[in-house]
Formats: structure tokens, sequence, C-alpha cells
């Protein structure tokens, strides 16, 4: 599947958003991650929703320090 990651064109096998950020991440973080998908926040309780070629996601980490 073709999608826009961060504003980059990315190829996945992912069918989920949690798929996804499992395969971006590495692993699916407990805390500190926010998820947009064409612009739209997704909560953590939907992540398992279904991916659709073509989308944009857009995943914010929280980094510490200052």
């Amino acid at each position: 599947m073709n999608l826009t990651v961060n504003n980059q064109p990315v190829t996945t096998e992912a069918t989920t958003l949690a798929g996804l950020l499992e395969e971006t991440l590495g692993r699916l973080p407990d805390a500190g991650v926010a998820v947009a998908v064409d612009g739209d926040v997704v909560p953590r309780s939907q992540w398992d929703a279904n991916l659709v070629e073509g989308q944009s996601i857009d995943i914010l980490t929280a980094v510490q320090g200052g």
C-alpha cells in the first residue's frame, strides 16, 4: 500500500494504523504519540482502523528535553 507518512512517500505492508506505527516506530508505544490521518486526529482507541491507499498520515512523538 502506498501512503504519505510525515510528508514522505511510503510503501507498506501494514493494513491498520497500529501496524503502520509498529512498522515505523519499531513497536507500538504506550504513550507520547499522536496520529492524524488526512488531517484528522485519530484517538488511540481507533488505531485498529484499516488504512486506505493514498492516505496521508502524520505521526508525532513527544521528545523530552529542553
